[in-house]
């Protein structure tokens, strides 16, 4: 019997009553492993109604209470970290140290929750007029919705909910219907450490799914992660409903190559930054722009590095890159490949025919080099989130910069030089919201705020660090004034001498 993936409302496993489920596939094998529930229109009003009830008291619960809670938290998602990893592993298909990683990074957010007495302090000023003090301070802001993608199925929702319950509101989360048994786990371990229930409820579905969350009254605000069309429609509805947006959108992220940087380390970054996760990160570096006469030898580095990563299941430990989520998704993958040549690419390495021996219906595909693209091409255009690399040539420093400036994407970018006074020119005039000085994803430490520019972000706060509880709260500013009590009414005797 197939296993059910259902919804976690109001504190407990809820059984979808839609009639409508979704497939999740192990990417390995192309086998159907579980069904998931799709939650109808009713079911979201479920969910929004359970994170609406919890509010009324978690919204005035003490700071105390919520990082007590965080901390135990903290500590079952460490213990429980493998189990996170093998739930990521066998529906999304990386591997086991690559979902390790993203646990890891996620797990830096559930810290900086922990530390939100700090971050919720508030100001104040006194005697700013006779006897009138002014102070500000920030409240929580209600029931708050997540939808996150297939890519990192924990790590993406950890930099979202911790946060936002930290700071006091409710959260509904929608993961992706691709692998949503990693957000089920979140859910169930913060019910263990001692979460109220309906304080976060995780929501399975689709578009109606979505598209109840962004119409909901009760919904407060939405934080998004995703494609960009997906994120300007995120943000264009939610918006137009009242809501706060953070909508997290697609990228193209470059990596420049000076003339006098080392080279074996530029190949090994872009190796890893190009491939790792199989290239299905947001972050990763699929077009690197090669300055002056260094290309050949760049490009001739990146392929012997390449030609060695060993592609497997997730759960094999001597793998290096898994498959692709999807069938679907292999292929269109694999279209930018076969489509390269006649749009003047030299294919350097094609890895459209991969296949690994014992698991022929696995979603694979090997490693793609294409070199000399041209910024008209499909290949270079595309958001294409497979493991394909882009190789670019341009004869100058302004050129390289010029050409990543035009890209409507600004999510993440990297330089690799020796030059300090080079990179500091770079990260001042690159128009991007990640840099990275020979780090090729720059994907900032949590307490730190992660963020695109242009197409890559629609709304005005970027996520978890100071962006991050700025996004989850609202300003309040208090001006008071008390009378002296030497001039207090007759009858009333605080202590103090009479003015008069």
């Amino acid at each position: 019997m197939t296993k059910t993936v259902n919804h976690w409302i109001g504190g407990k496993t809820v059984e979808g009553t839609s009639g409508r489920y979704g497939p999740v596939t192990d990417p390995a094998t192309g086998a159907v492993t579980t069904q998931v529930a799709l939650a109808s229109t009713e079911e979201v009003d479920a969910a929004v109604a359970a994170a609406k009830a919890a509010y009324a008291t978690w919204g005035t619960s003490s700071l105390a209470q919520r990082t007590t809670i965080l901390f135990r938290y903290r500590a079952l998602l460490d213990a429980h970290r493998d189990d996170i990893a093998a739930l990521i592993t066998a529906e999304h298909g990386k591997v086991h140290s690559d979902a390790l990683g993203e646990v890891a990074r996620g797990l830096e957010i559930v810290e900086l929750a922990c530390g939100i007495t700090t971050q919720l302090k508030g100001e104040l000023s006194t005697q700013v007029s006779n006897r009138v003090d002014v102070s500000s301070i920030r409240q929580s802001i209600g029931v708050v919705a997540g939808i996150t993608p297939f890519n990192f199925p924990a790590m993406v929702p950890m930099w979202m909910f911790p946060l936002a319950i930290a700071c006091g509101n409710t959260f509904v989360l929608k993961p992706s219907e691709k692998d949503p048994s990693a957000a089920s786990l979140l859910a169930e371990l913060a019910a263990e450490a001692g979460l109220p229930d309906g304080v976060l409820n995780v929501l399975h579905g689709d578009k109606v799914a979505v598209d109840g969350l962004l119409n909901h009254p009760d919904v407060a605000a939405v934080s998004f992660v995703g494609s960009t069309p997906i994120a300007r429609y995120i943000h264009a509805t939610a918006s137009a409903n009242g809501k706060r947006v953070q909508a997290l959108g697609g990228a193209k992220n470059h990596m420049l190559v000076l003339p006098d940087a080392d080279l074996d380390a530029a190949a090994d970054a872009a190796v890893s930054a190009a491939y790792g996760s199989a290239g299905e990160r947001c972050m990763a570096i699929s077009a690197v722009v090669a300055v002056g006469a260094i290309g050949d030898e760049l490009v001739a580095k990146i392929r012997e590095r390449a030609e060695k990563i060993k592609i497997g299941p997730g759960n094999d430990p001597t793998s290096e890159m898994g498959p692709l989520i999807t069938a679907a998704h292999r292929d269109k993958v694999a279209s930018y490949v076969t489509g390269a040549a006649a749009q003047g690419a030299e294919v350097v390495l094609d890895g459209t025919g991969h296949t690994v021996e014992g698991f022929e219906d696995g979603h694979w595909i090997g490693l793609s080099l294409l070199d000399k693209v041209s910024t008209d091409s499909d290949a270079y255009k595309d958001e294409i989130f497979g493991p394909v690399l882009c190789v670019l040539r341009v004869e100058t420093y302004d050129d390289g910069v010029a050409l990543m400036n035009a890209s409507p994407f600004g999510n993440g970018t990297a330089i690799f030089t020796r030059d300090g006074g080079a990179a500091r020119r770079f990260q001042l005039e690159v128009e991007a919201g990640m840099v990275g000085v020979n780090v090729p994803i720059p994907v900032p430490v949590g307490y730190h705020s992660f963020g695109g520019w242009k197409d890559s972000l629609f709304g005005d706060h970027h996520i978890y660090g100071n962006d991050g509880v700025h996004f989850y709260t609202r300003g309040k500013v208090v001006t008071t004034r008390w009378p002296d009590p030497a001039d207090a009414p007759a009858g009333v005797d605080l202590g103090f001498p009479r003015n008069h």
